[in-house]
């Protein structure tokens, strides 16, 4: 009888470690369709995302344009005193904007600015992004204005601490719209 109450009580206790660690993503319902998932990166254990830069690729005129390519997100810890970025699958096209931080908190929230499928015309999908600070600030990227801002994601309580990308791969002579859509995991700690 001993014996079946400690391992019901391990059992127990494994799986509630188990639901401990489950992790929560936040999404938007307005991503594009189109490209492939590409690996989740996560801030270091005890890290929390705290800014961020966009690979921006700007206006091509008569060109195929792609916009939005990449986000990075700066990852410090609570002493605000380690910094690392952490990307997901990032496009070809474009450089680096500068990047932004929240004043005194964590990103927690998320919104994508998004351009529909223009038929015969030049697709983008994701041109901009805005994230939501816990200290109740805004950070809007440097992307760019095409297509407009679909519904918020739902908020991480402590913070972002993860970032998936789906980017579509370089067309060819075909319409390249590199970045589509993302994640982002909510930190457990």
């Amino acid at each position: 009888m001993m014996f079946q109450v400690v391992s019901s009580l391990l059992l127990l206790s494994l799986f509630s470690v188990g639901q401990g660690n489950s992790k929560n993503v936040i999404s938007v319902s307005n991503g594009g369709e189109l490209g492939e998932w590409g690996p989740v990166e996560m801030c270091r254990v005890g890290c929390h995302a705290r800014g961020f830069s966009l690979k921006v690729e700007g206006n091509q005129g008569k060109g195929n344009d792609t916009a939005l390519n990449a986000i990075q997100l700066y990852c410090v810890n609570n002493k605000n005193n380690w910094e690392k970025t952490i990307q997901s699958t990032e496009g070809r096209w474009g450089s680096w904007t500068t990047p932004v931080r929240c004043p005194n908190g964590n990103l927690i929230a998320f919104n994508l600015r998004v351009e529909p499928p223009q038929g015969d015309g030049d697709d983008t999908a994701a041109n901009n992004i805005i994230f939501k600070c816990s200290d109740e600030t805004f950070l809007e990227g440097s992307g760019l204005s095409w297509g407009t801002y679909g519904g918020w994601s739902e908020s991480c309580e402590i913070g972002i601490c993860g970032i998936q990308t789906r980017v579509e791969s370089n067309q060819g002579d075909g319409d390249d719209t590199a970045l589509n859509d993302v994640k982002f995991t909510c930190c457990s700690t």
